[in-house]
This record gives C-alpha cells, sequence and structure tokens, in this order.
C-alpha cells in the first residue's frame, strides 16, 4: 500500500542519549567539517548545511520552498540540505561539526544535552504537537488513561516519551501497558496486533484514510478511528526545532550568517503556508516519493503545526517550553528509564536570533499568520 520504508517521524530514527544506546552519528567520512563543538571552527561562510530529521518531504518543505524561490540566494546563502534515511541523528550529526544547523525534536535533543552535547533552539518552528495515537472506533480507548492493559504501539527511537509523560500525568505507571515496537506504518495496526497505533497527523493517519476498509470497500473514513492528539495532553512535547551548536553563536559572524539563514526559512515556510500546491509540488521535486494527495495532505498538516505563530514563527512560547521539560522529566519508560532528570541550561533555547530575523523582515513577510486557514485536501487510494 504504502513504501513501507519511509518513515516520518518528524525526527528520523534518533536514538536518545537518555535510552540505553546512541546511534552512531553518520557522515561521509569527511575531514572538512562544517563547524562545531566536534569540528574545530565554526563554519561562518555563506555555504551552510543544513541537516534534516528525515527524507524530503513536506514536513520540511518551507526548507525546500527557500532554496526553490531564491530565499537563502537573496541572503547570499549556498545551503545544502542533507537528508536522514536513518543513519543520521540530527543533534549528533551538528555536535559532530557535520552540519551547521539540524532539525530536531526538543525531547530528543533535551535527551543528550543532557549527556554533554551543547546546542541551542534557535528557531521553534513547529509550535504545536504533532503525534497521535489511533485506536479503533469500538476499541473503548478513548483517552490515556484508557491505555492502562493494552497494547500502544510505538516506533520507539525516542519517539515514545509523548506516550509516556501523558501517561505519567495520568499516574499510569510505564508498566501498566503493553508497548509494542511499531512499523513506520499501520499495517501491525490494521491486522489488530496493536489496540492503539502511533501516528503523526501529516503521515500515519492519512495513510489510513488511504486504506481500503475490508469491511465496506470504501476508504477508512476518520468515523472509523478514535484519535487522541498529545497536544490535547499534559505530554505534548515541542517537537521540529532548528538547532547549532552553542559556542557557535559567540561568534558575531556565525551570528550574523545564522539570521540571514533564518530570514530565508521565515519565508519559505510563509511560501509554503501560501501556496500549499507548490510547496507540496516542489518537495516531490525535490525527492519525496509519496503520493501526490498524499504530500498534499502532509503539506497542509504540517502547515496546521505552525500558523498561526502568535509570537512569530519560530519565536519559543515559554509554557510550551516549560510543559515539554516538565513532561520530560516526568516522562519514565517500561525500563525505569528517564528522558532527563533536571531541567536544561538556559541556552538549551533563544529567541534572539529568530526575532531579529522576523523583525529585519519588517513587513516583508506576514510571520504571524493569524488569519491562516487550513484546505481541504481530498486522499485517494495510496495517497497517489
Amino acid at each position: 500500500m504504502i513504501n513501507r520504508m519511509r518513515r516520518t517521524i518528524a525526527a528520523g530514527a534518533t536514538v536518545l542519549a537518555a535510552s540505553s544506546f546512541l546511534a552512531a552519528c553518520g557522515g561521509d567520512g569527511d575531514d572538512d567539517k562544517a563547524g562545531g563543538s566536534g569540528g574545530g571552527d565554526c563554519n561562518t561562510s555563506n555555504d551552510v548545511k543544513l541537516q534534516l530529521q528525515w527524507l524530503p518531504q513536506a514536513q520540511f518543505a518551507g526548507y525546500f520552498a527557500a532554496v526553490d524561490q531564491g530565499f537563502f540566494e537573496d541572503e547570499g546563502l549556498n545551503v545544502e540540505i542533507i537528508p536522514s534515511g536513518g543513519d543520521i541523528v540530527p543533534q549528533d550529526a551538528l555536535a559532530a561539526g557535520d552540519a551547521d544547523y539540524a532539525i530536531a525534536w526538543v525531547p530528543k535533543v533535551l535527551g543528550s544535552i543532557e549527556q554533554g552535547v551543547d546546542l541551542t533552539n534557535i528557531a521553534q518552528i513547529f509550535q504545536r504537537s504533532g503525534t497521535l495515537q489511533v485506536s479503533m472506533a469500538d476499541s473503548g480507548i478513548d483517552s490515556v488513561a484508557d491505555f492502562e492493559g493494552k497494547k500502544i504501539g510505538s516506533w520507539g527511537f525516542g519517539n515514545e516519551w509523548e506516550i509516556f509523560a501523558a501517561m505519567a500525568a495520568e499516574g499510569l505507571d510505564a508498566e501498566s501497558v503493553e508497548i509494542v515496537t511499531q512499523d513506520f506504518n499501520m499495517n501491525a495496526f490494521l491486522q489488530g496486533d496493536i489496540d492503539a497505533a502511533q501516528a503523526m497527523t501529516y503521515n500515519e493517519y492519512a495513510q489510513l484514510l488511504e486504506t481500503p476498509n475490508p469491511d465496506t470497500g470504501e476508504l477508512y473514513q476518520p468515523d472509523d478511528f478514535n484519535v487522541i492528539s498529545y497536544q490535547d495532553t499534559k505530554g505534548a512535547m515541542l517537537q521540529d526545532a532548528i538547532w547549532a551548536d552553542t559556542a557557535c553563536l559567540k561568534d558575531p559572524a556565525f551570528v550574523d550568517r545564522t539570521v540571514k539563514f533564518l530570514k530565508a526559512v521565515v519565508k519559505g515556510w510563509a511560501y509554503a503556508r501560501d501556496n500549499v500546491q507548490k510547496a507540496a509540488d516542489i518537495t516531490v521535486a525535490a525527492g519525496s516519493s509519496w503520493g501526490p494527495s498524499h504530500e498534499l495532505w502532509m503539506a497542509n498538516e504540517t502547515n496546521k503545526l505552525i500558523w498561526p505563530a502568535d509570537n512569530g514563527i519560530g519565536v519559543i512560547d515559554q509554557a510550551a517550553w516549560d510543559q515539554t521539560v516538565e513532561g520530560a522529566m516526568a516522562a519514565v519508560n517500561e525500563q525505569g528509564q528517564h528522558l532527563i532528570t533536571k531541567k536544561p541550561p538556559a541556552t538549551a533555547y533563544d529567541n534572539t536570533y529568530i526575532e531579529k530575523a522576523i523583525d529585519e523582515l519588517g513587513d516583508e513577510v506576514d510571520t504571524k499568520g493569524a488569519d491562516y486557514k487550513p484546505m481541504d485536501v481530498e486522499l485517494t487510494e495510496g495517497g497517489n
């Protein structure tokens, strides 16, 4: 039905330092590092490497749009977007100096920071969590409180922490559920092997709605499922953010280049908001292998996680940050492991750079999207 290797976990196959192991950082073995805490002097040139969390798709539409529309070029930058097929942990690549900036979920990087990696969130692009737990409509699983005694699907690799944070908020012990490792598709769920499957609004949930219901011969409908949004729970955590090496942010030349980079990124995401179909087409051209209706769905749903941005796109909301940290500290997995055990340092995020970028753009770009309204997307079988 769907290419099983297309994993849209918003942070790729990132393995947390807080787990029992860390995935090795991928790379091409080149000795010329982009800069950072693991790569010597920071790169302040106009040649920039941006490390994605995963393969090209509309989850990253704003970055590809910034390339396609010449927004990076307008700032004098030559930006190389580096995909991850799961073999590269974004924050590890950044810390090693293999990239200048990286896209990664906040809780995953918090785990790395606690292990000694010194990174700073310079732009919180996703303002809301896109993670869901989906069960069949007749399952009786309508809330996190109903997880007890059930088989709860998760991709693992750090994507389970919202589940455990939400359970902790409900007073549920991690051992009260059976966590079942699911693939990055919905096959096990549809086969009945999982009571409630993990899904992203922009990907796996769409996969369900692109699949024929064997009982009706028609595509599954939203009414066929119960959908629990972690955004509506105390387990909600901030996801796609742009990270930079903290030490490099002490270099005025690096900061100047960073602001230019963020200005182009803001313009790219504003373009993706105002030109959803074109944004989807751009990511298909950039290498996404999703079908056109699936890619359009993804572009539309991704926009919902960004807009409206009350304080401006990328500006970190203190309350959302605090909830993410609190959830990360409360979360305990089935092995009794904690994601983090203490609050991160003040350097873990800084709005200075994104606010300067927004200020310099002025009226050139609508950076808040107060009037944003999502479009209606009709999915077709297989997303084609």
